[in-house]
């Protein structure tokens, strides 16, 4: 299946494929396009929207698109709801859900400094949060 997003990911459009391709479908094709051509790509090609405003993958009210995703999909994990949180306070303006928010925003703004390729910035950045997956499934004692 595709997804769809805005292009130049930051916390949220990175950190909403890794679940998708690991718990959802794991043959996700993943495109990004500029943020005004995003309704007519999922016309276009049927792609479910991701961290686009407005659609049901994306913020509503304190939530991040993470958020929605685990409410769609996966919603009864405790260690995913934890790194959701700490991925909503790296996203929006609510900074201090968690203490280790401020981390994955950091990291997410050296990667969009490394990287000119969406494509390349979500291979090299899914490592974080296949990391921060082991971090919140140790504090829930799910490991």
């Amino acid at each position: 299946m595709q997804w769809v997003t805005r292009a130049r990911p930051k916390v949220d459009r990175i950190a909403c494929p890794w679940p998708i391709q690991r718990f959802v479908d794991p043959a996700a094709e993943f495109v990004v396009v500029p943020a005004d051509a995003v309704a007519d790509a999922v016309e276009r090609t049927g792609a479910l929207p991701y961290d686009v405003p407005g659609v049901e993958l994306g913020h509503h009210g304190a939530a991040c698109s993470l958020d929605a995703i685990l409410d769609r999909y996966h919603p009864d994990d405790p260690a995913l709801r934890r790194l959701a949180m700490i991925v909503r306070g790296a996203d929006t303006p609510a900074k201090d859900p968690t203490p280790e928010s401020p981390g994955p925003e950091a990291v997410a703004d050296g990667f969009r400094r490394l990287f000119d390729d969406d494509h390349a910035q979500l291979a090299a950045e899914r490592i974080v949060y296949d990391a921060l997956d082991a971090f919140c499934r140790a504090q829930e004692g799910s490991v």
